[in-house]
């Protein structure tokens, strides 16, 4: 991770910067004044490989969920297990400010596993294309719409909101296609859904199919997206550009095979690039984005669009300079709109622009002579390959401005005791500002229970956070170094600092150790 420094918004007020063609290309599209977000990041998001929550995780994404905004949540199938069915429960009972919809098949059992859970909001769905009815449904056409029409009626005696889903609908014939929709809406179907299962569309193919299909139906329209080809967001707008009221998205993309729509690139598509309406608080997206990596165990590449480490990241120098004096001259919306900030790096590419007002938000001031040192000094790493953390950089200019930094905190003794069976314990001696302080503490790996010991040692650092944890081995083998990097947050500060050392653990405690120094001098600084 690159040395970096988080810069304010310098008094722009301007939340967007797009361009004129795509404002001019929207004039006299069918466009919604407001959509509908239907998440089903614990329904299609869970069937992710790999991703599986308990029910305690469920309801505490169905709370962010509730928090961020979005209409509807897709809180599982309850036929699916005794667990699922609980956890549907759970979220019917503890979310009031979004709507909760469960997936069931039209069959009875389904519907009343869903019924059963205190649903309001049944989500039914059945395929439609050739391919299913025969190779998975083994099933004709006539008994697939008899059905559906059958179960749709059903739930609707109950008094519950009906959308209907025509599995594959994207290989499904445009006949067939209308024919079941209308059935199913002379049913009582409330919404439908046209479902991209295998992600084969293209944004001008799902525009014409929604055409037609909103020609046919008189309800809203609503579209699900995969992204097998990587079109999922394109084509999710573009189903909107055609009149489409609702999109279902699951956070970070997850979901089957290549994943969902993307509701942070949806959100953000529908607001920045067309003006469209969401209920979606924006300022709570990387906060929720940030949860589903950590519930999920599926972390996000840091070009991520809207929420990657990567979005408002920049270390090209003619780049900085061009955002040093506006920020919309790199940037097409701001950060603080999804609940990022901005952040300049040093690296390799980066200009004196960038190094000077990187190391004076450190609160250091430089020479010009300094300023070309360090400079020297960063461009050599870049070019041997290395990046270089804040912590590192600041290291750098105090050296160059021949400052003294005194480490207030030192590690005198660590000791780490894990095992099969045993609960990882950790003991640390810290010295901190000449005093020794011993402590303990346990946690979910050797790692985890020697930072909670760490922090036990140095009193008030109980509110600092752990925002990302990077380790790499550098060389190969069992001896492999580990190098680790980290970055830390404790109010409105936050830094990154690296370790390294053939012992994970010790790399760890000494990034951590490394960031938690520079926190304490920032905050010096200030008084």
């Amino acid at each position: 991770m690159e040395s970096s420094i988080i810069m304010s918004r310098q008094g722009v007020d301007e939340e967007f910067h797009v361009s004129d063609y795509l404002k001019s290309a929207a004039r006299g599209l069918p466009l919604p004044d407001r959509v509908l977000i239907f998440d089903t990041t614990l329904r299609d998001g869970e069937q992710t490989p790999g991703v599986t929550y308990t029910l305690e995780n469920k309801v505490r994404i169905a709370r962010q969920l509730e928090k961020l905004g979005v209409d509807v949540i897709e809180a599982g199938m309850p036929i699916t297990s005794e667990g699922e069915r609980r956890a549907v429960e759970a979220i019917v009972k503890e979310i009031s400010g979004s709507r909760v919809c469960a997936l069931a098949r039209p069959l009875r059992v389904d519907v009343d596993a869903a019924l059963d859970c205190g649903i309001d909001y049944i989500h039914i769905f059945i395929a439609t294309s050739d391919l299913h009815l025969k190779y998975k449904l083994k099933m004709g056409w006539e008994e697939v719409v008899e059905q559906s029409v059958k179960f749709i009626e059903y739930a609707k005696e109950h008094g519950v909101t009906v959308e209907f889903s025509a599995e594959d609908a994207t290989r499904t014939g445009l006949r067939r296609l209308e024919e079941i929709y209308q059935k199913a809406v002379e049913a009582g179907a409330d919404i439908i859904n046209v479902p991209d299962t295998v992600g084969v569309m293209t944004p001008r193919a799902i525009y014409g199919l929604v055409r037609e299909i909103k020609e046919a139906v008189d309800v809203p329209l609503s579209i699900h997206c995969h992204n097998d080809f990587g079109l999922a967001t394109a084509n999710s707008l573009a189903a909107v550009e055609a009149g489409a009221e609702q999109v279902h998205v699951c956070v970070n993309g997850l979901g089957e095979r290549a994943g969902n729509a993307s509701l942070e690139q949806v959100v953000m598509g529908l607001r920045a690039l067309y003006g469209v309406r969401v209920n979606v608080k924006t300022r709570y997206l990387a906060e929720t984005s940030d949860l589903v990596q950590r519930l999920s165990g599926i972390y996000l590449p840091p070009t991520t669009p809207i929420v990657g480490d990567n979005a408002f990241t920049h270390e090209a120098g003619i780049h900085v300079h061009g955002v040093l004096g506006h920020p919309g001259t790199y940037e097409p919306m701001t950060p603080e709109l999804v609940g990022r900030r901005r952040r300049l790096v040093a690296g390799k590419h980066s200009g004196r622009h960038a190094i000077r007002a990187m190391v004076e938000e450190m609160g250091l001031h430089p020479s010009e002579e300094e300023l070309r040192e360090i400079y020297r000094l960063v461009k050599s790493l870049g070019d041997r390959g290395k990046t270089i953390t804040d912590v590192e950089l600041y290291g750098l200019a105090t050296s160059v401005m021949d400052l003294s930094s005194q480490e207030k905190i030192r590690l005198k003794e660590l000791t780490v005791v894990t095992g099969k069976n045993i609960t990882p314990t950790a003991s640390a001696i810290i010295s901190y500002e000449g005093r020794e302080f011993t402590e303990s503490s346990t946690g979910v790996g050797p790692i985890d229970a020697a930072i909670n010991a760490v922090k036990r040692c140095v009193k008030g650092f109980s509110d600092m956070e752990l925002e990302r944890f990077f380790l790499k081995a550098i060389t190969g083998g069992t001896d492999a170094l580990g190098d680790v990097t980290v970055r830390l947050r404790r109010g409105d500060k936050t830094v990154t600092s690296r370790g390294v050392s053939p012992d994970i653990v010790m790399a760890s405690v000494e990034a951590i150790i490394r960031g938690m120094n520079r926190l304490i001098e920032m905050e010096e600084g200030e008084d």
